[in-house]
């Protein structure tokens, strides 16, 4: 510190309080090095100032070199003290373990079956750990930075390629309309029907329920070759012993191939318990009886609920009266209008179109182009009002377009 500071407060633990205090030295300036002044001068002339010091005589004997030095050697002591037994008791340990291994060594038989058999479990046992870290996700193994792998892999064929599946079988309301009215046409045979008769709807449901079944199989398919991959992968572990590896390797897969099959057969079984018995009583299907009284209860739940907001997002629009040519516009679809804004500040608004009674239909993109259309319009001849505000929304994204597309009309 420099000249005419104080560091009283400081030292007496006071400003800023440490757990062991503070001890304050006085080194050799750059002065003192380039007059070689010696240790001992040093350490003497340390103890006149601390001494004669008005600040810090009183606390003399817990300052200087010295004390530091005497401190710094109990501290030492003391952790010393603390630590030697547990570090004794570990070094017994490790000393115990390699007698006996010793010892167990020095009557050794490369031929002895009975060390055959114990180095033989060994590996598959450690082989059957690394299969289990790798799909818990717990490998001691150096963690992948670059791709998923084992039980993460598996963990997203699950809860998104699945899925995606599923999402993917895009049902044609054309032509299962058409499937309809020929179902219902021939169920009736030579009779003019007066009512929707039960085995069209069971026909068509059950076509579609059957569709479930593809999906659902190549999802075990696609867990099976990723549980192989894992196992191959674990099996390197051993391949100083090449024959061992590979049957290893052959048995578990053989096992995990009749599991396989297990599983497939289930999930048909699974399909067909749902092909066999049309729950019509359930609270989830909308019969004839009750679809009034959903329509009610979902309007009154309109009311309650309010306009709320459902989906924020930018889009690309065109032909509309205060946009020339095409602008990228912040939109905010509720569950009454489409608002569009200068910006996702929400500030400035553009224009709100009422959803009531509105339609939608895709339209046929330019050649070579990927972008998304689809035009907005009333079927009661109110199509000038649409045109004159909004001619179609783009959107680049498949999934969005299918998101409000799915919206408006429901």
């Amino acid at each position: 510190m420099d000249d005419g500071t104080d560091a009283r407060e400081i030292l007496e633990n006071r400003l800023f309080p440490l757990r062991r205090g503070y001890v304050g030295v006085v080194n050799r300036g750059q002065k003192d090095i380039v007059g070689k002044k010696d240790i001992r001068a040093a350490l003497d002339a340390e103890r006149k100032f601390f001494l004669s010091h008005p600040s810090y005589r009183h606390m003399a004997d817990k300052l200087g070199t010295s004390y530091l030095q005497y401190t710094l050697n109990h501290q030492l002591t003391n952790h010393i003290r603390d630590t030697l037994p547990t570090l004794r008791d570990s070094l017994q340990k490790k000393l115990f373990a390699l007698e006996k291994d010793v010892a167990e060594y020095k009557n050794f038989a490369p031929n002895d079956p009975g060390r055959k058999t114990k180095a033989l479990l060994q590996m598959v046992q450690q082989f059957n750990a690394d299969v289990e870290r790798s799909i818990e996700g717990s490998s001691a193994k150096l963690v992948s930075t670059n791709e998923l792998s084992g039980g993460a892999r598996i963990n997203r064929l699950f809860h998104e390629r699945f899925p995606f599946e599923i999402v993917k079988m895009e049902i044609d309301e054309k032509e299962m309309r058409r499937e309809i009215q020929f179902a219902i046409r021939n169920i009736h045979g030579i009779r003019v029907g007066l009512f929707t008769p039960d085995m069209a709807f069971e026909a068509i449901a059950k076509k579609q329920i059957s569709r479930l079944k593809e999906p659902s199989l190549k999802c075990v398919d696609l867990v099976v070759n990723e549980l192989a991959n894992v196992i191959r992968q674990n099996a390197e572990s051993m391949a100083r012993y090449p024959r061992l590896r590979d049957e290893l390797e052959r048995i578990v897969v053989t096992n995990m191939r009749v599991r396989e099959e297990l599983a497939k057969t289930q999930i048909a079984l699974l399909v067909d318990y749902e092909l066999a018995y049309m729950n019509t009583n359930h609270e989830d299907f909308i019969g004839f009886s009750n679809a009034e009284a959903k329509a009610s209860q979902g309007q009154a739940t309109k009311k309650n609920l309010g306009n709320q907001v459902i989906r924020k997002g930018w889009l690309s629009v065109s032909n509309i009266s205060f946009v020339r040519g095409s602008k990228d516009c912040w939109f905010v679809l509720t569950s009454d209008n489409l608002s569009w804004y200068k910006d996702d500040e929400e500030k400035e608004k553009k224009y709100m179109l009422p959803l009531d009674g509105i339609k939608l239909r895709d339209i046929e993109s330019g050649f070579m182009s990927r972008q998304h259309k689809f035009a907005l319009f009333y079927p009661d001849g109110k199509n000038k009002q649409v045109r004159k505000t909004l001619r179609w929304i783009r959107h680049s994204k498949d999934r969005w377009r299918q998101f409000v597309t799915w919206l408006i009309r429901t």
